[in-house]
């Protein structure tokens, strides 16, 4: 027979391994979590299905955002105008100039398959670099490409006041509105278009973002000859 003490020094040998063995599920599970994939939130949330407006400073929230596509670069001091403009205008897969893409639609470039995702962005700053981090894809040494359509209620002049980091490209309606070269730091309103004509209805705006390392982001709004932010448009992503 065991004696009393050596059971009670038995049992309590045993009930903690049990305690271990049933954490165990839960420190690995916490694990995972921790080493996982962040959600898109707090920066993005899914479109909704309803079209939506500019916020009240004129920023356009709502856009589809391409996966990243590889262009390595150790630094953004490479970003003249010249660079940006070949590298923003490369034709990377069949159709990019061509209409608007639709969020699920993929597209497949130098053999990797991206993906479009139609989001709405939480701040007025699209963070890009958020995006690919929050995907699990390559943050740095890339191009974002992006678009959304604007409806505007008539025939409207204005200019498109843009900000990005690093450099960028922007159009509407297919015509090149904006170049952002250099290495840039976003800066709300950084270039402003010359006076470009919304017409009443439909318009699309496509843009094209190139970082080397650091941060990603952009902000986009229409403004008036007075320089105020328009916000009478309706923006939607189909």
């Amino acid at each position: 027979m065991i004696a009393p003490k050596a059971k009670f020094h038995s049992r309590f040998r045993i009930v903690p391994a049990l305690l271990l063995l049933g954490a165990l599920p839960l420190v690995l599970g916490g694990a995972n979590a921790a080493e996982g994939t962040p959600s898109l939130a707090p920066y993005f949330e899914p479109a909704g299905r309803t079209p939506t407006k500019p916020d009240e400073d004129g920023f356009i929230r709502r856009w589809l955002l391409l996966e990243p596509i590889a262009k390595p670069n150790r630094t953004n001091t490479v970003f003249t105008g010249s660079y940006v403009r070949e590298a923003l205008t490369k034709r990377y897969a069949p159709g990019q100039f061509d209409g608007l893409p639709r969020a699920g639609q993929t597209v497949t470039v130098e053999g990797y398959r991206l993906a479009w995702h139609a989001l709405d962005s939480t701040a007025f700053d699209v963070k890009l670099f958020n995006f690919a981090q929050s995907l699990g894809k390559t943050k740095y040494g890339v191009i974002f490409q992006v678009a959304t359509v604007v409806d505007s209620p008539r025939d409207m002049v204005v200019r498109m006041a843009v900000g990005s980091n690093s450099a960028s490209m922007w159009w509407v309606n297919g015509a090149e509105t904006a170049i952002l070269a250099n290495d840039r730091r976003m800066v709300m309103d950084d270039v402003v278009s010359r006076r470009l004509t919304l017409k009443k209805g439909r318009n699309i705006i496509r843009g094209a973002v190139i970082n080397g390392p650091g941060l990603s982001d952009f902000c986009v709004r229409f403004v008036d000859e007075a320089g105020k932010p328009v916000t009478d448009l309706t923006v939607t992503v189909t």
